[in-house]
């Protein structure tokens, strides 16, 4: 696979690689499953070793149940749970072999000819909650649906008085099948699909699938669309940040601290619309580079520095607030070998103090070509998660700035002419953290396979570690400190 240094084993090796892998203080990212032809699965696991700049990839062919990775690698659970339940594939000796995507009465979507149903029975059983022994522990159920606009999930509470004994989620209420959506679409046109998964990630969506079929076609972008490609990145990490500082103030009840945060928030989705039209940044990037080019002269120099002096106030007047730092203190804590075990990512792991980021350690777009703070912190509860954010706002616009300043003229797109049997890995770290793209095309010349990692899906199942003995009161600021999307993790 162009973008990542790939290997051909047998499944059985997979667990000396993976103990390897660990030991040498790498990093597995994902597996996931796809069908080069009918009634043949194959298994790709992605990992990043402990040297940056490249990726490993194993494939292997499943004859039967495979060995569960899920001791080694806790964070490969999911990944594992949901190959069992869109292939109908057995994982032996897994620790949560129940359903997680898809409902128990839906057969397995991309399980074309491959008859593993039949090993998958383990997945079939509902899932599981803690039996109560103890007369006084009350189970309080919420959801699907919450109040306001929050999207659907429902979490069961273990409590007694206000103390949570245990918390499990139940999320993928939403999940709209959007990996099998790309089977069969032309490569050109994913894009458009991409910017769709995520509302709020649509640039970092688009950015890694574009660049995943560039992978694919050996398509070199033009220089001056890698710079805007960081200029398009880097505001949608600000308006992200902004409405994440806005709504954790509104969870320790600071009124007007969510009202400025979601003000700024306006403010720099105003500068979106007029730089390309979208205040979601929706329809610039492309397979090959951009759709059109742009013009940010002057004006947007200004409108950064004007929005930059507004959040250093804002933030300031945030860390003076002794009422909304006494609620984020303490509140959530994640163990930084929690967070390395459980695979979290993007501001919740550098929170934790896990200095990484795809900017700086695997450079894409023009990244590699400027200097990039990435702030990082120890404590790794509440207060960390919002103070990691409020500095990547600052390292967002001096990034943004540096950029205007070494923007030059040229073309922002070349053809990427799709190949048939080609395959692809794309990646963008987006505001929520690793997002990876792998994409296979058809003999066709069409999308065969699309494989979406979403930093959601990981970062949800890492946030019920910081839940279980915390405080019932706590528990909205908790959720709203970890920034999750449930679109980004149902896909």
């Amino acid at each position: 696979m162009n973008g990542a240094e790939t290997a051909s084993i047998s499944c059985e090796s997979m667990p000396e690689i993976a103990r390897a892998l660990f030991a040498s203080g790498g990093r597995m990212q994902m597996v996931y499953g796809w069908q080069p032809e009918p009634g043949a699965t194959e298994l790709c696991y992605l990992a990043s070793p402990a040297e940056a700049g490249r990726f490993l990839l194993w494939r292997c062919r499943p004859v039967g149940e495979v060995r569960s990775l899920a001791a080694i690698w806790p964070s490969l659970g999911w990944y594992e749970r949901e190959i069992m339940d869109l292939f109908g594939l057995g994982f032996r000796e897994h620790p949560e072999p129940n359903r997680l995507v898809l409902a128990e009465e839906i057969p397995p979507p991309f399980d074309q000819g491959a008859g593993h149903r039949a090993l998958v029975r383990a997945a079939d059983i509902p899932r599981p909650l803690p039996e109560l022994a103890a007369p006084e522990v009350q189970t309080l159920p919420f959801g699907p649906v919450r109040a306001d606009v929050v999207e659907s999930a429902e979490f069961t509470f273990f409590y007694v008085g206000e103390q949570i004994l245990h918390y499990h989620p139940h999320l993928f209420f939403k999940h709209r099948g959007m990996e099998l959506r790309f089977a069969g679409l032309a490569p050109l046109a994913g894009a458009v699909l991409a910017e769709r998964v995520s509302g709020v990630g649509s640039v970092a969506h688009a950015l890694a699938y574009c660049q995943a079929i560039e992978a694919a076609c050996l398509c070199e972008v033009p220089k001056r669309a890698e710079w805007l490609r960081v200029l398009l990145a880097e505001l949608e990490r600000v308006y992200n940040h902004l409405h994440y500082l806005g709504h954790l103030a509104a969870t320790t009840t600071l009124k007007v601290g969510e009202a400025e945060g979601k003000l700024l928030e306006e403010r720099a989705k105003q500068i979106n619309a007029r730089l390309t039209g979208s205040r979601f940044l929706r329809g610039v990037i492309a397979p090959g580079g951009l759709r059109r080019d742009l013009a940010p002269g002057d004006w947007l120099r200004a409108a950064l520095e004007a929005l930059w002096a507004e959040t250093a106030r804002y933030v300031d007047l945030l860390e003076h607030s002794d009422s909304h730092l006494d609620r984020l203190i303490t509140t959530g804590r994640l163990p930084r070998r929690v967070a390395l075990d459980q695979g979290a990512t993007g501001p919740v792991q550098r929170a934790s103090g896990i200095n990484r980021d795809l900017r700086r350690d695997h450079p894409y777009a023009a990244y590699g070509d400027l200097p990039l703070s990435v702030p990082v912190r120890e404590a790794g509860d509440a207060y960390a998660r919002s103070a990691v954010r409020a500095a990547e706002i600052d390292a967002s616009v001096a990034l943004m700035q540096q950029v205007l300043l070494l923007l030059e003229e040229g073309p922002v797109r070349n053809d990427a002419v799709t190949r048939s049997e080609a395959e692809g890995l794309g990646w963008a770290e987006s505001p929520r953290g690793t997002l990876f793209y792998a994409v296979h095309v058809g003999t066709d010349g069409r999308l065969a396979r699309v494989k979406i990692k979403s930093p959601s899906f990981s970062n949800w199942r890492v946030f019920p570690f910081t839940v279980h003995e915390t405080n019932m009161m706590d528990y909205a600021i908790n959720e709203a400190s970890f920034g999750l999307t449930v679109a980004g993790c149902a896909r």
